[in-house]
């Protein structure tokens, strides 16, 4: 059961890196408006970086999966979205361990042990125009569709619509965090990078498991 988990996890993680490539002009462009322009060629190292390191772990329980993909994000995309990114996984993760299988309830709980580990971590709350502003919306999504019984593919599926929502919000924001703070109103009409690179991946995760299960 462990195997069929991390195949399919493993299947979703290959996709988020291939789009996220596909993406890494639009998310430049994004973070042009608000900071350095690099977020998008950031992004794609890194899950270039996981996609390599996705191969060797065929065998491993989904823990680990999501681990070793954490610890990669972390070692490999500079400024704050390596740490970020890589915290959510490494929580998402350690709320996977030693699960053979893995249920609605469970996977909104590793979206909301991501969410917190991104809190603790960079300090940020829902409506700073960050990657939280995506990632918030989610897993109130996820955590509504799991308790009324939703099937993990329609978990994932209200996750990336509430994200999708989220991060076109931040158009409406101005920025608090970060070097896109220095800007004040000026940020007010431009949509976060970060809470774009959230909403992909979890767009293609839905995308995925649907796919899966047709």
């Amino acid at each position: 059961m462990t195997d069929h988990v991390t195949g399919k996890a493993l299947r979703v993680l290959r996709a988020i890196c291939e789009e996220v490539e596909r993406n890494k002009d639009y998310l430049c462009e994004l973070d042009a408006a608000l900071g350095d322009g690099d977020h998008g060629i950031s992004m794609a190292k890194s899950f270039h970086a996981v996609a390599l390191r996705l191969d060797g772990l065929g065998n491993a329980p989904l823990s680990e999966v999501l681990q070793a993909v954490g610890m990669t994000l972390i070692s490999e995309v500079g400024g704050a979205m390596g740490p970020l990114f890589g915290t959510a996984f490494l929580r998402a993760g350690k709320v996977a361990a030693g699960k053979e299988s893995l249920t609605s309830s469970d996977l909104a709980q590793m979206l909301r042990a991501a969410e917190e580990g991104i809190v603790q971590r960079g300090k940020a709350q829902p409506g700073d125009k960050t990657m939280l502003d995506a990632l918030h919306p989610a897993v109130e999504a996820a955590q509504r569709a799991a308790t009324e019984g939703a099937t993990i593919r329609d978990v994932l599926r209200a996750a990336a619509a509430a994200s999708a929502q989220g991060a076109a919000a931040t158009k409406e924001m101005v920025a608090k965090m970060g070097r896109a703070s220095r800007l004040g109103e000026r940020t007010l009409g431009h949509q976060d990078a970060g809470a774009t690179s959230v909403s992909i991946i979890l767009r293609v995760a839905a995308e995925t498991v649907s796919a899966q299960q047709t």
